[in-house]
C-alpha cells in the first residue's frame, strides 16, 4: 500500500467530502445521538461538504492536505488560525481517515504535514478538539498533545463533550 500525502487542490473537494461523511459514519456511531449522526452523514450533507471544501481550498486561509491511495482520497486534515483556544496560535480543525487505512501511519503523516505547514506560517503551538469518548483521544496524546480543558456542546438529541488537546511547541513534535 503506497499512500501519498500532499496539499489538497480544488479537484480533491469531492474526495474530501466523501471521506468526511464516511469517516463520521464509521467513527461516531454509538458515540453521539443517532439522529444527529444521520443528519451529519446524509447525502445532502456530503453535497454541502463538497461545496464547503472547494471554497476552503480555493480561499487558501486554511492548510488542507490529503492522503491518496490508488487515485482516491482516503484521508485528509486541515488546520489554521486557532478559533477558541486561548494562548494557542493554530488549530487542527479536521483529521479524518477511512477505517481501511487506519493504523498504517496515514493519520500521523497528515498530522505532521499540516502542523509543519502552520509552523512554517508562524504558529508555534496548536490545539484541537476531540470527542471525549473518541479512541483518537489517546492517539493524539501519543502524537505529543496533552489535555488542556474541555467543553460541552448542545446538539439535537443530546450533547457532545470535547477535550482540548494541545501541542505547546510545534518545534518539538515527536518523530
Amino acid at each position: 500500500m503506497t499512500v501519498s500525502v500532499r496539499a489538497a487542490g480544488v479537484a480533491d473537494a469531492a474526495g474530501i467530502a466523501s471521506v468526511h461523511t464516511q469517516s463520521w459514519a464509521e467513527t461516531y456511531r454509538g458515540l453521539m445521538p443517532d439522529a444527529f449522526l444521520d443528519g451529519m452523514t446524509s447525502g445532502e450533507m456530503q453535497v454541502r461538504r463538497e461545496a464547503g471544501w472547494a471554497q476552503t481550498v480555493t480561499q487558501g486561509a486554511e492548510v488542507v492536505w490529503v492522503a491518496v491511495l490508488e487515485g482516491q482520497v482516503v484521508a485528509f486534515a486541515s488546520a489554521g488560525e486557532a478559533r477558541d483556544h486561548p494562548g494557542v496560535a493554530a488549530e487542527l480543525f479536521t483529521l479524518y481517515s477511512l477505517n481501511r487505512v487506519q493504523g498504517r501511519g496515514v493519520g500521523r503523516a497528515l498530522l505532521r504535514a499540516v502542523l509543519q505547514e502552520v509552523r512554517a506560517r508562524g504558529a508555534g503551538s496548536a490545539a484541537c478538539w476531540v470527542l471525549d469518548v473518541n479512541p483518537a483521544r489517546a492517539w493524539y496524546a501519543r502524537q505529543g498533545a496533552h489535555e488542556a480543558g474541555g467543553k460541552v456542546q448542545a446538539i439535537p438529541g443530546g450533547e457532545l463533550r470535547e477535550v482540548r488537546m494541545v501541542w505547546p511547541d510545534l518545534g518539538a513534535l515527536p518523530d
